[in-house]
């Protein structure tokens, strides 16, 4: 399911002063260790990039925003025409946008009437995965964790065969900067069957790495207004 400016005024190419991760080779970081320093480190680079990338989505101006979601929906339509059919019968997790995320609620309500079953993530239990609840067009949402809009608790619970997910940051890699709460990885480790998961955000918020942690799931799909950035190969 980010929060936090390039810092390479005065510091060269250093990603961010508090640990400089920047100057030390991505595979420094082995992804199947757990160092308490490194993680720490990691941890705070991973918050100023949040803090850098926020800032920047939100000094983009309302019509690049808009134009950005506009070519966003149309990218995730024919992508889901393509791949899966136009994903009618199927569970399509969303989410509500905040904080400068595209917003593709009109993408969501034309496949609900397409035929496609549409929910959203909510926060039932801290620090738990997240559970899936239906949505309607005709849905009173009501407001969750972080006052973000949610579906209310009469509203079935769902367990979707593709989900999106909102990109603080990415990488060609597939992996992605969410806003540090760990709420999107314990989920895609709990939830059986796995859905495929498309990472929605835009295409400057682009990073060499995140610097995998053991929790750091890979998504099958990184899409932008560019198109697919990346895809994860499926043996």
């Amino acid at each position: 399911m980010s929060d936090d400016p390039d810092n390479s005024g005065g510091h060269g190419r250093f990603a961010s002063p508090p640990c400089y991760a920047g100057e030390i080779a991505p595979d420094y970081f082995d992804p199947l260790a757990v160092d308490p320093e490194q993680a720490r480190d990691v941890a705070r680079w991973r918050k100023a990039e949040r803090t850098r990338l926020r800032a920047e989505r939100m000094e983009l101006s309302v019509a690049n925003r808009k134009a950005a979601g506009e070519a966003l929906a149309g990218h995730l339509r024919q992508l889901l025409l393509n791949q899966f059919d136009g994903a009618r019968g199927m569970i399509l997790s969303a989410y509500w946008p905040i904080k400068g995320e595209p917003d593709l609620r009109s993408l969501m309500g034309e496949l609900h009437e397409a035929g496609v079953a549409i929910a959203f993530p909510v926060v039932e239990t801290r620090f738990a995965p997240l559970i899936f609840r239906r949505w309607t067009p005709e849905t009173r949402m009501v407001r969750g964790d972080w006052n973000i809009p949610v579906p209310p608790s009469d509203s079935p619970v769902v367990t979707p065969t593709i989900a999106l997910a909102p990109l603080v940051g990415w990488t060609e890699d597939g992996y992605r900067l969410g806003y540090g709460g760990g709420y999107f990885d314990r989920t895609l480790a709990a939830l059986k069957p796995r859905p495929f998961v498309i990472g929605i955000g835009f295409d400057e918020a682009r990073l060499s790495t995140i610097y995998p942690q053991p929790h750091d799931i890979r998504l099958d799909m990184i899409l932008t207004e560019a198109g697919v950035r990346a895809q994860r190969d499926i043996a």
